[in-house]
């Protein structure tokens, strides 16, 4: 270890220009990785973020359009203004279209600033640990490039809606980058309130990015525990580092048990969820050591983007890997405990790691699995995995010129990969299938795979050349995704429209509805044959009212969910009278004031039924009198 890796490559000076120049170049090579997934598509959450988000669609460059942008509530959160913006001006950079590339173009573009700013971090956190500076700055660059380019980081990269979660990261890394310089001019002796400001501002403009900034302090306590040691030159400003952040601690840990933990604890399933808060938090650690193999395994068939298959974990053995995860997870932080001095990158590594989670692997009730909350979390995992390959190179005593083939061949194997699961990205059926091959069980790649195919060959048309297909993909999610009801919905309605539905496919679609659990996905499906319905499909008429019928009895609908039902039940299967128990739902569900029930009335007249006119009045009527406001029915959230 105390030869220097800068000497592989003989008389190159790794000056302040020299690695500024290098770490460009790895920011470069990092861009270079993700180019094959253009132009891509739109998925998931893509489409209610940026392209039905009408707030985003800058039609025309001034400051009071882009301070309206800023103040208007968004789908994602209230705290996302600063990439919300930026995805206003993609949209206008690209001539008004909602174009992938574009968006996809300028996530590359923030990608590549980070792997440069990570770096010097890098090389920053070195220094503390006495690597010398030119070793330093070689193996800064290695990790950084390592963080970068590993395939993990595809779908934060090129799922556009998660510049959220990318944004959020560069300014974290600048926040920490200014952190250390605050720290080192402590310990000099030097002043060191700008880099405090600095700080401040960065982790100012990462909570503008996502909730999840809100961690810094959790990140810059795990740099006190194992490298800066709370030092300073001056002992009082020492004393003050470990009151502040003791304080901070206890009022941290106060806040999580007394509002957090109530705010959030269920022991019901949540709204929308499969699981309750007991369930989810014993999930976690099977979630969590799941990332690390990804991490440590970067095969691309392990990462399949949709993370819907993954079941909760219904007590400690159920399944019975729980457990044995729990160990695992307590074990790493036992460790990183125990070597945060004599080990302190590894240990500030898993730390990092580990707190990066913080939020996801809590109580809030998000979904249980995304790749993209590991995009700052990798920073610790490749720290630990980097710190501990340079200490393996330290006891089999490699000299510079091996470890720097090592390296370069590690980087070139995840760079490869990077490149393939890139290049899956590239559109939005490829990505899908490969979703679904990646994972069979997941519902939701079929049935998104299924429809990708159907609307790409032309939607309701007879001569759909891709109809065949879409309904292969529909049957496979049929028989892979026994819980699940999307894809056999979706299935009756095309082979409705290719003509050759059986009396089987509707046997088991209605024998699925009226036993599987009613998920947020299972209580929207049966409405893809109302959809299809009104685009004029045919599908069987007492089969779709039977359908209706038992949605409605399982699941607690939205008012707008049972008005749509309705007016399908009216107006395109031409029953008025079975559609006013819907109708009669929603008002009585409807807000104060609501005019959907004059509105309804007046229609029915105009049909001859001022019989049913008068019945739905009634219930706006009632609806007014009781004060009725439910209008719950919510989504997942990643």
């Amino acid at each position: 270890m105390k030869q220097t890796l800068s000497r592989a490559i003989p008389g190159f000076p790794m000056s302040e220009r020299g690695f500024l120049l290098l770490s460009i170049m790895a920011a470069v090579l990092a861009a270079t990785a993700f180019l094959p997934g253009l132009p891509g598509a739109f998925v998931f959450d893509d489409i209610p973020n940026i392209v039905n988000n009408s707030s985003i669609h800058l039609s025309q460059m001034s400051l009071g359009a882009l301070l309206e942008i800023l103040s208007t509530k968004q789908v994602s959160g209230a705290m996302r203004g600063i990439p919300t913006l930026t995805f206003a001006l993609d949209y206008w950079r690209a001539g008004g279209v909602a174009d992938p590339a574009t968006f996809k173009s300028t996530n590359i573009l923030i990608h590549a600033v980070t792997t440069g700013a990570l770096a010097w971090l890098f090389r920053s956190l070195l220094s503390f640990t006495n690597v010398p500076p030119r070793r330093a700055g070689w193996f800064a660059l290695a990790l950084a490039s390592a963080w970068a380019l590993h395939p993990l980081q595809v779908s934060a990269v090129l799922y556009a809606v998660q510049r959220l979660q990318t944004m959020g990261t560069l300014f974290l890394v600048l926040a920490l980058v200014a952190y250390l310089h605050a720290r080192r001019a402590q310990m000099q002796g030097a002043p060191s309130k700008s880099g405090m400001l600095m700080a401040a501002l960065a982790w100012a403009l990462a909570m503008g990015c996502k909730e999840d900034s809100v961690l810094l302090p959790i990140y810059t306590l795990a740099l006190e525990l194992t490298i800066l040691r709370f030092a300073a030159i001056d002992p009082r400003t020492a004393l003050l580092l470990r009151r502040v952040y003791l304080v901070a601690a206890v009022a941290g840990m106060l806040l999580y048990l007394f509002w957090v933990v109530p705010h959030y604890w269920q022991w019901e399933a949540h709204a929308g969820r499969d699981f309750s808060t007991p369930e989810r938090l014993l999930t976690q650690p099977r979630v969590l050591c799941m990332y690390l193999g990804q991490i440590l395994l970067p095969l691309p068939q392990h990462m399949p983007f949709y993370y819907d298959w993954q079941q909760p974990s219904r007590g400690l053995l159920q399944p019975w890997t729980t457990l044995p995860a729990i160990l695992v997870v307590l074990g790493l932080l036992g460790l990183a405990w125990a070597t945060r001095r004599r080990l302190p990158l590894f240990a500030l590594g898993i730390f990092l790691f580990f707190g990066a989670h913080a939020i996801a692997s809590n109580v809030v009730a998000l979904e249980l699995a995304f790749e993209h909350r590991n995009h700052f979390a990798l920073v610790g995992a490749v720290l630990a995995v980097g710190s501990l390959l340079a200490l393996a190179g330290q006891h089999l005593r490699l000299t510079p010129a091996p470890q720097a083939a090592l390296c370069v061949a590690a980087l070139a194997v995840l760079a490869c990969a990077t490149l393939l699961r890139s290049h899956t990205w590239s559109n939005g059926i490829t990505l899908l299938a490969a979703t679904a091959k990646a994972a069979p069980s997941s519902a939701r790649a079929w049935v998104d795979l299924c429809d990708a195919l159907f609307v790409a060959g032309g939607g309701v048309t007879a001569d759909n050349p891709n109809l065949d297909s879409a309904i292969e993909a529909c049957t496979n999610g049929t028989v892979n995704v026994p819980d699940s009801l999307n894809s056999p919905a979706l299935l009756v309605a095309l082979k409705t429209l290719r003509g050759d539905v059986t009396p089987e496919d509707w046997a088991l679609f209605q024998q699925r509805l009226g036993s599987v659990r009613m998920s947020w996905d299972n209580t929207r499906a049966p409405l893809i044959l109302v959809y299809y319905t009104d685009l004029g499909v045919a599908v069987d008429k007492p089969q779709l009212l039977k359908a209706m019928a038992t949605l409605d009895r399982r699941a607690a609908l939205s008012p707008s969910t049972l008005a749509s039902i309705g007016d399908t039940v009216m107006n395109r299967l031409d029953e008025p009278d079975l559609a006013i128990p819907y109708f009669t739902k929603a008002i009585e569900k409807a807000p104060p004031g609501d005019p959907f029930a004059r509105e309804l009335g007046a229609e029915l007249r105009l049909k001859g039924r001022p019989d049913l006119a008068t019945t739905v009045e009634l219930a706006g009527k009632r609806g007014r009198s009781t004060g009725s406001s439910d209008t719950s029915e919510s989504g997942p959230s990643p």
